[in-house]
């Protein structure tokens, strides 16, 4: 996979894989999220990406993502909040 956003190619790990599952995140909607969703920074690589979407009940959606050479997804959460807004 290729993220145009980040021009770098997208590696899931196991970790976000079996988490995709569990919280029926398609491949489509995981593309969604990285390539329209609202960027924030922990620190220069470290990011989480969130978006809401209509249709599911257990938003906002979240990948964690550490974006360097490439851009590698830590794992996949709903629920989200960013610490900013607590």
């Amino acid at each position: 996979m290729h993220s145009q956003r980040f021009n770098k190619v997208i590696h899931l790990t196991e970790h976000a894989q079996k988490r995709m599952i569990e919280r029926d995140i398609s491949m489509e909607l995981l593309i969604d999220l990285i390539e329209t969703g609202e960027l924030s920074y922990k620190d220069d690589k470290h990011a989480w990406i969130a978006k809401f979407y209509q249709h599911r009940t257990d938003n906002l959606l979240c990948a964690a993502v550490v974006i360097d050479q490439t851009v590698i997804v830590k794992t996949v959460m709903y629920h989200f909040s960013f610490e900013n807004e607590l």
